[in-house]
């Protein structure tokens, strides 16, 4: 190989290697979305039922941290981020968050069921639909949608499409020490 072509393959993959570094690399953490908690707006008041019948209204949770995950069993997003959200729910429980999950799929409980046999979620799964979402919280029919909501029922945080994990969990661990201070 002559000397040339030995330094631009050397270039090009320096190249690559920086690229492929820089992708990897941890993004740099912004400042949290989380709404300041003078700035919160009450939760709109909610309540579906899980598969059992069993109503889920959001008053039932005042005093903790709600993970309120729209989600359907098509949307790829949605299917990334469950297992970091029942990682959540294991993980701060008994700090006091909850996560309830309210599935939107047209089909219903028949599609839900079927996919929660494959694909156990450990905290409730309510069934709604694309109206609780743009009606009753005023948000736009995509998914995913993760709202966190704080321990005195209000809004602190809207979170349209796939969360930043890492972050996501800090702002979760933020609103569950706002008790303590």
């Amino acid at each position: 190989m002559s000397p040339h072509i030995r330094r631009v393959s050397l270039s090009v993959l320096t190249a690559v290697t920086i690229l492929a570094a820089a992708a990897f690399a941890p993004t740099a953490r912004t400042s949290s979305d989380v709404v300041p908690a003078a700035s919160r707006k009450a939760a709109p008041a909610l309540s579906l039922k899980d598969a059992a019948g069993k109503r889920h209204q959001l008053s039932n949770y005042m005093g903790r941290v709600v993970l309120l995950d729209f989600w359907a069993t098509w949307c790829t997003g949605c299917k990334l981020e469950i297992p970091w959200f029942v990682e959540f729910q294991k993980k701060y429980e008994s700090e006091g968050l909850s996560a309830i999950g309210v599935a939107v799929d047209e089909e219903g409980w028949r599609t839900v069921k079927k996919y929660l046999a494959e694909h156990p979620i450990t905290y409730p799964i309510v069934l709604g639909d694309f109206d609780v979402l743009e009606k009753t919280f005023g948000l736009p029919a995509s998914l995913p949608v993760t709202l966190l909501i704080d321990r005195q029922g209000r809004i602190a945080l809207t979170h349209p499409g796939v969360v930043e994990r890492d972050k996501f969990e800090a702002d979760i661990q933020a609103l569950l020490a706002e008790r303590r201070r």
